[in-house]
């Protein structure tokens, strides 16, 4: 086996010890086939609130607790910190991205790239009710029409990156919109990168309650998307 890691598969987790019980065992039937060495992470809270950490060493995946606080983005900071690989994959640790999907990522993957598990490309579904299918797709829209990306599923965490693109990024969301911050900051800040959306069926989560609060997930989206217009128009002047 290579020592070098190609694949850096990074679930930031918070009470998620019920999903990734199920989870883990599925990712390592699947990512075993690969001939590429990989590895896989768990972002944890700061101090552990269940027993994840057990659940990481029964089936081999590496254990890291989150760095400065408990949020979304401090996970996604550290995971990108610590993984080793050429390519990153973000997903999350609620069941909602199947393990399975990892291949379709995988195969696309090339230098200086995004791939996109997108729900909301031809052949794409989500699980979700009708008003949250509504509210995401509004976001994703003004979003790809504010900040000029030619991107239909902006908001889905689960995207595989060279992870060239993320290694010395700033990154400055502490929330679930970081995922949008991410995006953004890779399209401006690289002219020649590809970004590509494959259809993906985004899963309801299997247990546990969702970490997403709406009001709160509203109001940081609207900051932060006013936060990159600002600083694309402070380029220009």
């Amino acid at each position: 086996m290579r020592n070098d890691v190609e694949l850096s598969i990074v679930f930031p987790s918070f009470l998620e010890q019920e999903n990734l019980n199920i989870l883990l065992p599925r990712l390592f039937s699947v990512v075993n086939n690969f001939e590429s060495n990989f590895e896989v992470l768990v972002i944890d809270t700061e101090i552990p609130l269940d027993f994840t950490q057990s659940i990481c060493e029964q089936f081999g995946a590496k254990y890291f607790n989150r760095v400065g606080d408990n949020s979304f983005g401090s996970a996604i900071k550290h995971g990108i910190d610590k993984a080793r690989g050429k390519y990153i994959i973000f997903m999350d640790a609620d069941g909602s991205h199947s393990p399975e999907f990892i291949y379709n990522l995988y195969e696309k993957r090339c230098d200086n790239c995004v791939i996109i598990a997108s729900r909301y490309v031809e052949g794409g579904f989500t699980d979700n009710n009708r008003l949250l299918i509504w509210f995401s797709k509004i976001l994703n829209k003004i979003y790809s029409f504010s900040l000029r990306l030619k991107i239909k599923d902006i908001s889905n965490s689960f995207k595989l990156y060279d992870s060239a693109l993320l290694k010395n990024m700033k990154l400055k969301c502490n929330d679930f919109d970081i995922v949008e911050e991410m995006i953004y900051k890779i399209v401006r800040q690289n002219k020649n990168v590809t970004i590509l959306e494959i259809p993906y069926s985004f899963k309801k989560r299997m247990f546990g309650q969702t970490k997403r609060n709406l009001i709160k997930f509203i109001f940081t989206f609207s900051i932060t998307l006013v936060r990159l217009l600002l600083s694309d128009l402070g380029k220009k002047n």
